[in-house]
């Protein structure tokens, strides 16, 4: 039986889901079991059709269901001894650490593809696909100015003079602290967070953290190849594992003898692909089997534009295995340099011993006005103004090459981030698309640089981003592509 309080603030859709997530993890709707159809639970409870869709829309993107045709939405298997075994205990080998064993960093080389990525020549193309970066009409200036003054103003403002928390201000951890859990189930305490100078930043601070215990850190097939130079400059070895629908394959985690694994479980990089839940609990399986972490980045877990955010990974670690990991470069700001992370509370007297005479890398006085920004309401709002800009983008590429293209191109990852990848089901190479979208004035990307292992790379796909085009801008950049490489020699 679904119960919706009208008074409550949380959506009616999210109600829905709650529930109904719950069902399915204590076992009352068990595998196979079948739901209601949309139209009889709309009428049961009387909400609107589509409120139930959303609904069941969060849950099948999570993997809790299927809708399978002349079926309607089946519930799928769950390992619920999950959700309800007891913590399990941290092998001591994992708390030892020396000083002396903390790795030198070394210099990873970069292909030119790479290169060529980093250097992506802003400003030399009118219609540049790139997904990096905001609009400077959605920042918040008039909102930024006014707090920058009132912070100048504040009792205070000594601390601009002075170092400060190595952790970071503590007003601010709480309020992301505050934030998290209302918007992805993060379970912490501020003095679990710590500020750094963005994702990279927190990434060596943690491989510093295992240098004693881990020797080759698994990441997903592809990723993002920044991630990949911080730990191979901490001299870790690298067990590149492929990505599935459904997330990293655990079946090969398990051969590639990692000590430990970064992943992007609620949209993952570059494919766009969200972790089901099934491989979610296997993945924190195999984190408390081998006695090892695993490192969530969720680094743009706001932007979703036609389902409900994904919870976090570390929403359902009831072990301390995941070192959770989030940033406001891709919503608010990638100049402010500031991300986080959350250290499980077995390892914080490590991090203590390790840094405590590391000063923070971050400004007091952007810290402090971040935290007035979020104390005030306007984080919440800049986040619902930016998905809303984002999704009429996202649409509109997504409605252009849709017209224009049609079967020619399989779209992959949509609904979230800031990027789409295209795949060629004629078996144009990325090469030749990227060289004849140059020749009309238009950059689109290769995402060969995202492949450890190049010669498994597609060649048949690319990445395209959209956020720093307006819709005209978008839809005529996507006519010239579609010119350049269906229409150009007929």
């Amino acid at each position: 039986m679904i119960y919706i309080d009208r008074s409550s603030k949380i959506p009616i859709y999210r109600q829905i889901y709650e529930q109904i997530r719950g069902d399915i993890i204590d076992g009352t709707l068990g595998e196979g079991s079948r739901l209601m159809s949309i139209r009889s639970l709309a009428n049961n409870i009387c909400v609107a059709r589509n409120t139930v869709e959303y609904a069941y829309a969060q849950l099948s993107l999570e993997g809790y269901v299927q809708n399978k045709a002349c079926s309607g939405f089946v519930v799928q298997k769950i390992d619920r001894s999950f959700f309800t075994n007891a913590h399990s205990k941290i092998d001591d080998k994992l708390l030892h650490y020396s000083s002396s064993s903390i790795p030198c960093n070394s210099n990873v080389g970069l292909p030119g593809d790479m290169l060529a990525w980093i250097n992506n020549e802003l400003g030399l193309y009118e219609y540049d696909f790139q997904c990096t970066g905001i609009t400077r009409e959605v920042f918040p200036h008039a909102i930024w100015r006014k707090l920058t003054n009132e912070t100048l103003r504040a009792n205070d403002n000594y601390k601009i003079g002075i170092y400060n928390d190595m952790q970071g201000e503590a007003d601010l951890r709480n309020e992301i602290m505050l934030y998290l859990n209302r918007s992805r189930d993060v379970h912490c305490t501020a003095d679990q967070i710590v500020m750094c100078s963005g994702i990279r930043n927190a990434l060596d601070i943690v491989c510093k953290l295992l240098s004693d215990r881990v020797e080759r850190f698994a990441v997903e097939e592809p990723t993002n190849y920044c991630t990949r130079a911080v730990i191979e400059n901490s001299v870790y070895k690298i067990a590149p594992v492929v990505v599935n629908e459904d997330g990293i394959s655990i079946r090969e985690l398990k051969r590639s003898s990692a000590d430990a694994v970064f992943v992007t479980p609620s949209h993952q990089f570059p494919t766009g692909v969200v972790m089901s839940i099934q491989n979610r609990i296997q993945l924190l399986d195999w984190a408390i089997q081998n006695n090892t972490v695993v490192i969530e980045d969720d680094y743009d877990s706001e932007l979703r534009y036609h389902t409900g955010p994904i919870p976090s990974l570390q929403s359902i670690d009831k072990h301390g295995r995941v070192i959770y990991m989030g940033t406001f470069s891709k919503a608010l700001s990638p100049d402010l340099r500031m991300a986080y992370m959350i250290l499980p509370e077995w390892i914080l007297s490590k991090y203590y011993s390790m840094f405590a005479m590391y000063r923070s890398t971050l400004s007091w006085f952007q810290q402090r006005v971040l935290c007035q920004f979020m104390k005030e309401g306007y984080w919440e709002r800049h986040i619902q103004k930016l998905c809303h800009v984002n999704r009429i983008k996202h649409d509109a590429l997504i409605r252009t090459i849709k017209s224009l293209m049609g079967d020619r191109v399989t779209i992959r990852g949509a609904n979230a981030g800031t990027h789409l990848i295209l795949e060629f089901p004629g078996g144009e190479e990325q090469k030749w698309l990227t060289s004849r979208a140059k020749e009309f004035g238009v950059k689109v990307y290769p995402i060969t640089p995202f492949w450890y292992n190049k010669e498994k790379c597609p060649q048949n796909q690319l990445l395209i981003g959209f956020n720093m085009l307006d819709e005209k801008q978008i839809i005529r950049g996507v006519s010239l592509l579609n010119k350049a490489w269906f229409e150009a020699d007929t």
